[in-house]
């Protein structure tokens, strides 16, 4: 006989259990277009941030409170240069080989391609800010299976963007990261992609000449999947020195996904108006699908097609 005691703890166990079924079969988070253009906003909304800047410490600390609210751990590095902090972010999950996605979040303290005043900060709407936001993007949607096979970094680099200025070289925060890491003989990345300046709205992202041949052919082959290969051209156009440069240099594969076509580079028109949602809709559905899709299989495209 089932008494009243009994019925209730029944009922509280199918509420319970339903619960459950029904939390798998919701549908897994979908990268946002819309909400990467957010954070570009956000960032946007602090104004230009070179490294050292305050705009630049209040940038920092947007990304980590954004990563930590995602369930992230979150590490800081912070490496003296010419003065200056230079100031990394890396948040990690999961467990297993490291795979690292990285993109930088500084801006350039001078707008020296500017046809009109080159004395002014560059507002880093796309080159600092759509990287910063598809990566941040990210955080919110990976799949959870992905970080029980795999360890993922997600490296927010600080002082990419201040070269030939001040006698600074370029791509100061990857350097000094990779460089402290290798000193160290700490756990390496397998494979590092570097995303920068993807969010205009006329996107071409071309192989690069220094990458890793078949990672790339792995991405533009997810790209193609997708559907997205009038934007993913798989073929050679620049050879580019960004934050994937050194990971090369310590013989670890890497990779550079950049629009480098974009008029408004290191200029003050480089500007929210400038950023397209679809854009950056585009760029997180192919790291998100590289890194849910067996993301240590190699690529099978051609360069020359």
């Amino acid at each position: 006989m089932m008494t009243r005691h009994h019925a209730i703890i029944l009922t509280i166990l199918i509420i319970v259990a339903l619960g459950s079924l029904a939390g798998c079969a919701l549908p897994d988070a979908q990268f946002s277009g819309e909400q990467a253009y957010r954070h570009v906003e956000a960032l946007m909304d602090l104004g230009p941030r070179p490294t050292g800047s305050e705009a630049n410490i209040e940038a920092g600390d947007y990304i980590r409170r954004t990563l930590e609210d995602y369930g992230w751990s979150v590490e800081e590095q912070e490496f003296p240069y010419r003065g200056e902090t230079v100031r990394n972010i890396i948040a990690k999950k999961g467990q297993g080989p490291i795979i690292l996605l990285g993109t930088h979040y500084d801006t350039r303290p001078l707008a020296d391609r500017d046809a009109v005043d080159r004395s002014q900060s560059v507002p880093g709407a796309n080159d600092g800010g759509s990287g910063t936001a598809v990566l941040l993007e990210i955080a919110r949607v990976l799949d959870s299976r992905v970080t029980d096979e795999a360890e993922i970094w997600l490296a927010f680099f600080d002082g990419e963007d201040r070269g030939g200025i001040d006698g600074w070289d370029w791509c100061m925060g990857s350097t000094l990261m990779v460089n402290d890491m290798m000193a160290r003989s700490v756990p390496r990345p397998e494979y590092a992609v570097i995303i920068d300046m993807i969010g205009d709205k006329d996107q071409q992202i071309h192989y690069e000449w220094s990458s890793t041949l078949w990672l790339q052919e792995k991405i533009w082959r997810i790209a193609d999947d997708l559907g997205y290969r009038r934007y993913f051209v798989p073929q050679y156009k620049y050879e580019i020195i960004d934050d994937h440069t050194a990971f090369l240099h310590w013989g670890i594969n890497a990779a550079l996904v950049i629009d480098f076509d974009y008029p408004f580079w290191h200029t003050t028109e480089d500007t929210l108006d400038k950023i397209s949602v679809d854009s950056l809709q585009r760029v997180g559905d192919v790291m998100v699908a590289l890194l849910e899709q067996d993301p240590f299989t190699a690529g099978t495209a051609d360069p020359s097609e």
